[in-house]
């Protein structure tokens, strides 16, 4: 009889958000051992606040070119060998039955605790070691491997290392972006972080917080047409939010950021053309003598909007074509991603692993890759953590083969 005996190489993975839980699973699969260290006193925290807790894991309409990043096909080779249908299937596979909304893939649940159940769920099927309340303070490599050192002193060594701390975007404790601080001390370099899918401050004041509204944003940079996105708008006391803000929010942040003057034009009647809408004034003016553009445009739309504009002094037409001047976005902590993070050239899109250091993968967020709205972000931390962990054990395995040629036989 004859068996192999090898000693099982392990892996660290930094951070239990999405990113950090997928790899873990990806990478179990083969026979390594593999532990998670997160800062905070619980997994999945950011994970359980996506989609206002509904957690929109994925989007059925996806297309690489949707992402951004100072390298634009970074994403590709990732986002195809675990695609949405892949991972709508993974989910399912996991217990999890798709919901989809306008092709918004939602968990039947609609509660993102479902999708965080089933990934820790999977994580304790396939032996994945996960320890809370441990802060990475640094992480240094070594002949056979690397030392990771905690605020606490604490030091674990392992065999591979994948970062998939995050960004610090969000509310959430624990997005802290030390993750960013760790790969530049290892040698990456950084496209400067900045807030995406982030609320945006005008210049112009007006007395509309709390209305919501559909409408379009239209975006202009130095007076040049940019880009438009429909939704819901939520008109607030610095500025505008909403989905419809959220995805023009990227542009606009990186355009002020480089010294251009960025312009909103917001329409609150879309679907009204500005002649039908002269008709309309014209209409209630020939049937109500003097009616005050207040009760004109009562039927149109709401009261509080009404008379912000009004009392500015704007004409009816500005429910079509209102200006206002974009000054700066929300911090990073209001923003739901951020752009920018570890600079794509220095890793290898075909494993997520770093060109500069053996053994380093990336995986998620932490990386300078940001999509849309829409599931969009949470498909990249599932797509590039599959990779990033599959690499990972696959160099393990390698490197374990070569450390032990004879394979250890015993007969």
């Amino acid at each position: 009889m004859t068996e192999k005996v090898l000693n099982k190489k392990k892996l660290l993975i930094i951070g239990a958000g999405p990113a950090g839980l997928m790899a873990a699973i990806a990478a179990a699969e083969s026979d390594i051992g593999v532990e998670i260290l997160e800062q905070n006193d619980k997994p999945g925290r950011k994970l359980l606040a996506t989609g206002n807790g509904r957690c929109n894991y994925t989007n059925r309409y996806l297309v690489p070119e949707l992402y951004h990043g100072d390298r634009p096909a970074f994403q590709d080779t990732a986002l195809r060998a675990f695609s949405n249908e892949d991972a709508i299937r993974f989910f399912h596979d996991l217990g999890i039955l798709p919901d989809e909304r306008d092709g918004f893939v939602y968990p039947g649940s609609h509660q993102a605790s479902s999708v965080l159940n089933a990934l820790l769920r999977e994580c304790r099927k396939r032996s994945v070691r996960i320890r809370t309340g441990t802060c990475i303070r640094e992480i240094q490599k070594s002949e056979d491997g690397f030392q990771v050192i905690t605020d606490s002193g604490w030091q674990y060594h392992c065999d591979s290392v994948i970062l998939a701390c995050g960004s610090d975007a969000s509310q959430i404790p624990g997005s802290t972006g030390t993750g960013y601080e760790i790969a530049a001390r290892l040698g990456h370099g950084l496209v400067k972080p900045a807030p995406a899918l982030v609320p945006l401050k005008c210049l112009e004041i007006f007395r509309w917080d709390g209305v919501r509204t559909y409408g379009t944003v239209s975006l202009y940079v130095d007076e040049e047409f940019v880009c438009v996105e429909a939704g819901e708008i939520q008109l607030t006391d610095y500025g505008i939010s909403g989905i419809p803000v959220f995805q023009v929010s990227r542009t606009a942040v990186r355009a002020i950021r480089d010294g251009h003057t960025v312009t909103a034009v917001l329409d609150f009647l879309p679907d009204l053309s500005d002649e039908q809408l002269k008709e309309y004034e014209q209409r209630m003016k020939d049937a109500y003598p003097g009616i005050k553009d207040a009760e004109l445009l009562s039927g149109l739309i709401p009261e509080k909007l009404s008379q912000a504009l009004l009392e500015k002094g704007l004409p009816v037409s500005s429910v079509k074509e209102l200006n206002v001047t974009i000054t700066g976005s929300l911090p990073k902590s209001r923003a739901q991603v951020c752009q920018g993070g570890v600079d794509t050239a220095a890793i290898n899109p075909d494993s997520m692993g770093s060109l500069i250091v053996e053994g380093l993968f990336f995986a998620g967020e932490i990386m300078d890759v940001d999509g849309p709205c829409g599931g969009y972000n949470l498909q990249w931390a599932w797509s590039s953590a599959r990779l990033a962990g599959r690499k990972a054990a696959e160099y393990l395995c390698d490197t374990d083969t070569k450390d032990h040629p004879e394979a250890g036989e015993i007969k």
